[in-house]
């Protein structure tokens, strides 16, 4: 890959179809160990564009980790600055801030603690093991977004 391209790794066709299911049990009032259908606004389109992810607390905020890089999701959530999260019929509306790599470290650890045995083979060898200049490394690579949910 080229140096100039951000780092996104697309999904195979199985973890498609898997994303689709895990999405669809979040829609429907299943959340798997705290998944959640993420809706944001497509930055062409305009319409909602709906994905399943894993929010994840750190230190008592909020946050949206993109694992498999900059992603569609990313890219959209940039140009919204928020969306809503939903399981079931709870519908819960939130804001995005993107935060810079030097403060990723200490949330991608927790993250991969927490979520790793679904993505670490997006991480390139990094684990939650792996040394803060490691985590470091990796951060460029992995878009974090600090939300803050709606009352």
């Amino acid at each position: 890959m080229p140096e100039s391209q951000p780092y996104y790794l697309k999904g195979s066709p199985m973890a498609i179809r898997l994303n689709n299911v895990v999405g669809w049990l979040a829609r429907h009032g299943f959340s798997l160990l705290g998944t959640a259908e993420m809706s944001v606004r497509g930055r062409r389109s305009g319409q909602p564009q709906r994905i399943p992810v894993n929010p994840h607390t750190h230190d008592g905020a909020q946050y949206l980790v993109s694992a498999r890089g900059h992603s569609q999701w990313v890219r959209n959530m940039r140009a919204a600055g928020g969306g809503e999260l939903k399981v079931g019929r709870k519908v819960r509306g939130f804001t995005a801030a993107e935060i810079p790599d030097h403060e990723k470290p200490l949330v991608l650890r927790t993250y991969l603690e927490r979520w790793g045995w679904e993505v670490n083979h997006y991480f390139k060898g990094v684990t939650a093991r792996s040394s803060d200049e490691e985590l470091l490394a990796a951060a460029p690579d992995h878009p974090v977004f600090r939300i803050t949910l709606e009352k």
